[in-house]
């Protein structure tokens, strides 16, 4: 690799210097560098402005992601300024909602608009720690296996099969039968699901890298002596991207549904703590009689994935590389 160009000295400083250029070009535009203009007419935009302004103009995503950030300030915020505790006992039993109650109260005087905070608090920090931990494992498993390929692929690629071949809830229903009796809390909960979560970003980001791999700037890089880390990490993986974004944020919306999927099974968050899973598993029985008990519950939960999936939605068309024309 490191005559590419030739054989003569000449040749060699013009291939250092054209992938100089082509090295630092690359890495310019991954960062979100400013252009000097285009064919829209508009100077001094970098790309992560125009996927900005290409998401500003996605009219479901940003309905989405208001929606999201009311429902993560209303969850976090308001439980400072609720005069019932998610805990505390009132004098009204299996009342219906009222101004007292706005999502009324369940068979024991626990106030459930208070549970419902909590709940959709518990469930969001389940699914941004799912979130990380499981982006972080799957972008640096498929980030090495697809960059280097051979022994590294096969392996890791074999493993992350092997992972898929177990049926997702089924695995998840082991794991949390054997730890989360014991642990009962959302840390646990999220470690168990990220340790499955990783698999679907790991083979995303190994696609995209043994397709990014093959262009000249890689190649330039590479040329010219730059080690393995820098290419992966400077060149690379600012331009994969794209993929790994809308995917974290789509795994923010899984996890949240595996999530309430343990907690109604009884196999997720744990008492004393509570969880929109484990208030629409308390309110499911009485669904006909107490409707605002599964109602609302379920409506929050519903919410969250919708306008999850929305923002979502909105990020992939904003970062697809193909759609470099937005209004001015």
């Amino acid at each position: 690799m490191a005559n590419v160009t030739g054989s003569s000295e000449p040749q060699r400083d013009v291939g250092a210097s054209f992938g100089t250029a082509a090295t630092e070009y690359a890495a310019d535009r991954a960062v979100g560098a400013p252009s000097e203009g285009g064919p829209d007419g508009v100077a001094g935009r970098s790309q992560l402005s125009l996927a900005f302004r290409r998401f500003l103009h996605h009219r479901m995503a940003l309905v989405g992601l208001t929606i999201f950030v009311l429902l993560v300030a209303t969850a976090f915020i308001a439980p400072h300024f609720w005069k019932w505790g998610y805990a505390d006992i009132t004098p009204e039993f299996a009342t219906s909602p009222d101004a007292a109650h706005p999502f009324g109260t369940d068979t024991i005087g626990h106030d459930l608009f208070a549970q419902v905070l909590i709940a959709t608090q518990t469930s969001l920090k389940t699914a941004f720690i799912v979130t990380v931990i499981a982006t972080i494992l799957g972008t640096v498993i498929g980030a090495v296996a697809g960059y280097y390929g051979k022994l590294a692929d096969a392996a890791l690629m074999r493993f992350t099969d092997l992972v898929l071949t177990v049926p997702l809830l089924a695995l998840l229903l082991v794991l949390a039968n054997i730890l989360s009796k014991q642990s009962g809390n959302y840390l646990y909960i999220a470690i168990i699901i990220a340790a499955v979560f990783w698999t679907y970003l790991a083979r995303l980001v190994r696609g995209t890298f043994l397709s990014l791999r093959e262009h000249d700037y890689v190649l330039a890089a590479r040329a010219i002596g730059a080690r393995d880390r820098r290419v992966i990490f400077r060149h690379m993986i600012p331009n994969a991207m794209g993929p790994i974004v809308v995917n974290a944020t789509l795994t923010v919306a899984n996890a949240i549904l595996i999530e309430s999927a343990l907690s109604f099974l009884g196999l997720g968050i744990q008492p004393p703590e509570v969880s929109l899973g484990s208030l629409i598993n308390n309110g499911q029985g009485a669904a006909t009689t107490e409707w605002w008990l599964f109602a609302f519950p379920s409506g929050v939960l519903v919410l969250i994935i919708l306008a999850v999936n929305f923002v979502g939605d909105g990020l992939r068309d904003a970062l697809d590389p193909r759609q470099t024309r937005v209004r001015a």
